[in-house]
């Protein structure tokens, strides 16, 4: 018998695949199922924002210093386009 998995579940796990140990991010909607699985998980640490281009920058700054990848979780709709400038940001500097 195969062990069914959920999507959060898929995402929490390719994130550590990835060596990553922190996540900055402000919880939504959308996002809502993947912070259950990182809050029931040890290995990757969340840092709550006030805003979600705090988030961006806040990774790119993480990144910039470690230089492991800087990872953002926000919700759908203004939660992604708040999030918008900061992305662009690491694009443009070739930030991870």
């Amino acid at each position: 018998m195969t062990r069914q998995i959920t999507g959060a579940q898929i995402v929490v796990k390719a994130l550590k695949d990835q060596g990553v140990d922190v996540v900055f991010g402000y919880p939504g909607g959308a996002v809502l199922p993947i912070y259950d699985e990182i809050f029931q998980q040890n290995d990757i640490k969340h840092v709550l924002v006030r805003h979600e281009q705090g988030a961006t920058h806040a990774a790119e700054g993480y990144a910039r210093a470690t230089g492991k990848p800087g990872v953002v979780l926000v919700t759908s709709g203004p939660g992604a386009t708040n999030a918008v400038t900061g992305m662009t940001d690491a694009l443009m500097d070739s930030i991870p």
